[in-house]
């Protein structure tokens, strides 16, 4: 028999399980003046239903029921790790009662006839542990991840994007994106997608920078046959493939005026028109947008729409570079080392100090996606168990393990103190973003010239390219 003066379970609820009616109506006066809701329960199986259907946050246990031993549902509340702390009541008065109860996951032991004061000790004792227990799971979940939907890291930049993720995915509202080349934007579109209440529709990503301009309408929101030359059939654009989900289009800067404008109408009403057609359609998207430039400076110099940007610039979430996410670095390389060994099937099992240092001291230009390549090439081309500073590829296996100035980001840049540079180490440090220059134009030169070619290398965009050989021409003419 279940009994409590209130159908509507409140959330701070207590349990009482006690076979006697009378001594359960005293464990309720004890409990009188206390802000709880008490549940008695007289039989084990009764106890069982109420700790599945309610899950009290506090339980008080008499061990010596009709039908079974309390033992066993404390074991049951253990085992389940339910979030509910257990006070166990006995007139055993055994040692090895009271010890096997802890042991089982009781908080406290009383033995009958207990004071008033001991049981509401006890149960408030109970109640507060629980309560303590929930603030550490959520520090947890919140402040000290590891992983997190794809992401790798426990640095407190990354905690921040994980926390903002986690808050705004369940909104409609439009997200952008922002963070250098290769530090994970579509992860996190992803990751936004997944814990969303659309997980279960379309995910559709369109990189705005790799589709010809003169495609790319087309691509968002379809075409009719014969609406432009090659247009051989009817095709349904990103647009209706996501209905329902969620639209993530990157690189969004990079999309002309002309589509900025239908795009603008597209997110303010859900309607299009397939390219060549003139029925309107209406679809449910949530959009998500990502770019690795600053997008204000792309309005000020008229090549962004205020107004879309406006539109598009709801909830920003900025992804730092791999350069300042403190100890990340040694954690995603272990996690790609392991990845890239058991595919290539080698007996890699970690990094050497040397190569430690190294990894941790370079700046990462081409953030997680360069470091991705970095590993694959040295589980590719050598053998061993652990990876060595001179099996790092260029550029790393030209620094020195202990030179923890090459390449690094500015203390004021990266918000972490750095040793003091020696005046026989500063001599030979170079801007980053000449460092940059010579990789890229090292590049197009292997590249025999070609752009597209020397971009699909670095895994960075072609317009990337061109735009950052305009702004060192510019630098070297002022």
């Amino acid at each position: 028999m279940v009994t409590g003066s209130n159908p509507s379970i409140p959330i701070t609820t207590v349990l009482v399980v006690e076979d006697s009616l009378s001594t359960a109506g005293i464990y309720r006066e004890f409990l009188r003046d206390e802000p709880l809701e008490v549940l008695h329960a007289d039989t084990g199986k009764s106890a069982l239903s109420v700790i599945d259907e309610h899950c009290p946050r506090a339980i008080l246990l008499d061990l010596g029921l009709p039908d079974m031993d309390g033992m066993k549902i404390l074991e049951y509340v253990a085992k389940r790790e339910l979030p509910t702390s257990v006070g166990v009541i006995t007139s055993r008065q055994s040692v090895r009662t009271a010890v096997d109860a802890m042991r089982a996951g009781a908080i406290d032991f009383i033995i009958k006839p207990p004071s008033a004061d001991r049981v509401v000790v006890t149960l408030r004792n109970a109640l507060e542990r629980q309560r303590l227990e929930e603030i550490v799971e959520t520090y947890r979940e919140q402040f000290d991840r590891h992983e997190f939907c794809g992401f790798i890291g426990s640095s407190l930049p990354m905690q921040a994007v994980y926390r903002i993720i986690e808050c705004a995915a369940p909104s409609k509202a439009t997200l952008f994106i922002t963070g250098e080349s290769g530090t994970g934007k579509e992860v996190c579109a992803e990751a936004i997608h997944v814990r969303s209440p659309r997980r279960d529709a379309s995910f559709v990503a369109l990189n705005c920078a790799a589709i010809p301009a003169e495609l790319i309408e087309s691509e968002i929101f379809g075409h009719v046959k014969g609406a432009f030359t090659g247009a051989v059939s009817d095709r349904e654009g990103a647009a209706a493939r996501a209905n329902g989900g969620t639209l993530f289009l990157d690189e969004i800067c990079d999309m002309k005026l002309g589509l900025q404008a239908k795009l603008l109408r597209f997110i303010q009403t859900g309607t299009f028109q397939k390219v060549g057609e003139t029925v309107t359609r209406k679809v449910d998207v949530r959009f998500l947008c990502a770019t690795n430039r600053d997008p204000l400076e792309e309005v000020e110099a008229g090549r962004f729409r205020e107004d879309l940007y406006y539109r598009v610039h709801v909830i920003p979430i900025h992804l730092p570079p791999l350069r300042e996410r403190e100890d990340d670095v040694v954690s995603i390389a272990n996690h790609f080392l392991q990845s890239f060994a058991e595919e290539e099937g080698k007996s890699f099992d970690g990094f050497a100090p040397d190569a430690i240092r190294i990894i941790s001291a370079y700046a990462w230009p081409g953030n997680i996606r360069q470091l991705q390549n970095v590993i694959r090439n040295v589980v590719v081309l050598n053998p061993g168990a652990a990876v060595t500073a001179p099996m790092l590829p260029s550029p790393l296996n030209t620094l020195e393990p202990d030179d923890q100035t090459v390449e690094m980001a500015s203390p004021s840049e990266s918000g972490v103190s750095r040793p003091a540079a020696t005046s026989e180490t500063s001599a030979s440090i170079r801007p980053l973003w000449q460092v940059e220059r010579d990789t890229i134009e090292s590049a197009i030169r292997h590249c025999d010239g070609n752009v597209s070619q020397a971009a699909a290398r670095l895994e960075i965009n072609a317009s990337t390219i061109y735009r950052k050989r305009q702004s060192w021409k510019d630098n070297m003419g002022s």
